[in-house]
């Protein structure tokens, strides 16, 4: 491809909506276009890339035996219906009629789709496991779209859906997946990690999300180096610190606390360590319809952070039906006061404990009185909780659940997830096979998503895949294998020259782009840094002694070398790394 025929435009400028290196880069190499908050159009050189993504997944899925359909992004209503997703899903959901008033969605995920195309065709457990999946556009009517492709309305998945007899096979499946996921994340350039996480609004029992590592990313991460537990800190689970039963409860004390409403100034102004003091966070929950359904107050000990996914699910509701409650309209209701709320005194809410504090001895509190505290507060004979769970984030520093080793945090992006969904949908919705007696049974699913447009830009945030000059894509998923930059357009030998390096490339079946462009040499090499091509050859004034410049993008060192040998070298190192498997070893 010569790049003079090519709609390609760089910029120079940093994109003012663009914040991360990710995004900035994609939107300077032309690569993606912003059509509105969160929707974004694909220029022909990152399509390219997005079209390489989707064949690695759909090798590594074909491998596993999953059979790839595609399925209409316009959703029926009515089969969210009988999921019990409909009203559940919450705002993300993108809703709207037809001219008979039926309702549909633009299908955010495909659970209902799906299980519904199975129902209708198996019958026996002969035609088990199964495994189908689709690449297509997903949409989420996201509150603040942000990072390009990393929090959009409108972006490209792969959703897979495995259906198996029984949670053996299951197991099968999601390990198929697991190992699937695995070898995609691992050709496309990705330093990842697969952690335990939440479920979400995806539902199931069991869940790990693949993040790919880089300081850039909204999901956070904890893990042990003393073993292998690793988990979203939503999901982490948390071991309390041992209970103080040797430790005399001391007589309940209320001290004048003047203006100090948060956990430092109280702990300061009492002399007290904050751990040995309990915070208070203030709620109000949402039916289903929007209304209020109640107050919930939470506490956690002083140093502690609230889990808001933790408390959601102990809670038993989805996370945009819970928010900060507006202390004032609260206190009306239930007796809390707006920095001095304790768990003694309330009343008319749901009073949730984390699992730490009934062990720990002589606490402070705030007095549900405004500028007063309570001291040597103990759980049981004091203050007790309607719920007591955990429900605090695992922090870094903290002992690791699993072999009390020391957690460690760690930023990324999650690039794809699986679940085990088991039942979920197959019993509300009727999704049945019979055995070998002519009973029914429920078919077992699990669920495997990728985030297309996520790996995308996540390939980039690696801090090995980007510089100060632009992108360094690995081969097998550049745009094009090799760039040849003419000097000077119009010179005869140079123009020859690159020709015949151009289609004797091309002849090998490397991908290779000519710069031809009447531009001055400095912006065609800012141009070629900027777009990442891993292999760059220079055709300049050595070119009538037979001679180009051969260099790798993602090195710094130059060598002239002979025509044949740069383009020997290229042909080796292109045919060694395009697949991605190179990754492996």
């Amino acid at each position: 491809m010569r790049l003079s025929r090519l709609h390609f435009k760089t910029l120079r400028e940093v994109p003012k909506e663009a914040e991360i290196p990710s995004h900035i880069l994609l939107l300077r190499a032309g690569m993606i276009k912003k059509t509105a908050a969160g929707i974004y159009t694909y220029m022909p050189m990152g399509w390219r890339t997005v079209r390489k993504i989707e064949n690695i997944v759909r090798e590594e899925m074909d491998a596993k035996g999953a059979q790839e359909i595609r399925t209409s992004v316009l959703q029926p209503g009515e089969l969210w219906e009988e999921s019990g997703r409909w009203s559940a899903y919450g705002p993300e959901m993108w809703r709207l009629n037809d001219r008979n008033d039926r309702g549909f969605c633009l299908g955010p995920t495909a659970e209902e789709v799906f299980t519904d195309i199975i129902r209708g065709d198996v019958t026996s457990y002969k035609q088990l496991p199964l495994s189908i999946y689709q690449i297509s556009n997903k949409f989420r009517d996201e509150a603040r779209p942000r990072f390009g492709m990393m929090r959009s309305r409108d972006f490209i998945m792969k959703d897979n859906y495995s259906f198996d007899r029984d949670e053996e096979g299951l197991d099968q499946s999601y390990e198929d997946m697991y190992e699937a996921y695995t070898n995609v994340f691992t050709r496309c350039g990705l330093t990842f990690r697969p952690v335990e996480a939440d479920p979400g609004a995806i539902g199931g029992n069991n869940s790990h999300e693949f993040t790919a590592l880089c300081e850039y990313g909204e999901s956070e991460i904890a893990y042990c180096e003393s073993c292998d537990m690793a988990a979203t800190v939503e999901k982490a689970e948390c071991l309390d610190d041992p209970a103080q039963d040797d430790v005399e409860m001391l007589p309940l004390e209320k001290k004048h606390t003047p203006g100090t409403k948060t956990i430092e100034a109280v702990a300061e102004y009492l002399d007290l360590p904050t751990e040995k003091t309990i915070k208070a966070l203030l709620f109000v929950t949402y039916d289903e319809e929007g209304n209020e359904a109640g107050y919930v107050a939470a506490f956690v000990r002083g140093d502690r952070e609230l889990n808001m996914t933790k408390l959601a699910n102990i809670l038993d509701i989805n996370q945009y039906a819970i928010e900060f409650a507006d202390e004032e309209k609260m206190a009306a209701k239930t007796g809390c006061v707006g920095g001095f709320t304790g768990p003694m005194g309330l009343h008319d809410c749901t009073i949730v404990v984390d699992s730490e504090l009934p062990g720990q001895k002589n606490l402070c509190a705030g007095a549900c009185e405004a500028d007063h505290h309570y001291i040597n507060m103990n759980y049981g004979r004091d203050y007790e909780g309607d719920i007591v769970a955990d429900i605090k984030n695992l922090q870094e520093g903290d002992r690791c659940p699993r072999c009390g080793g020391v957690i460690k945090h760690a930023r990324g992006v999650e690039v794809g997830q699986i679940f085990k969904l088991g039942t979920k949908y197959s019993e509300p919705m009727g999704c049945v096979y019979k055995d070998e007696n002519q009973k029914d049974h429920p078919i077992v699913m699990g669920c495997y998503g990728i985030g297309i447009s996520r790996t995308f830009q996540a390939i980039i945030d690696m801090p090995e895949n980007h510089d100060d000059n632009g992108i360094i894509w690995p081969m097998s998923v550049a745009p094009y294998h090799v760039i040849i930059t003419l000097v000077k357009a119009g010179d005869e030998v140079q123009e020859k020259v690159a020709s015949q390096i151009h289609d004797e490339l091309e002849k090998a079946g490397v991908e290779v782009l000519l710069d031809d462009r009447k531009e001055r040499p400095g912006v065609k090499f800012k141009d070629a840094d900027l777009l990442g091509i891993p292999v760059a050859i220079t055709v300049g004034r050595g070119a009538a002694d037979g001679k180009v410049e051969y260099k790798l993008r993602a090195e710094d060192n130059k060598e002239e070398i002979g025509i044949s040998e740069a383009i020997e070298r290229a042909i080796a190192k292109v045919n060694a790394e395009k697949d991605g498997r190179h990754f492996f070893k």
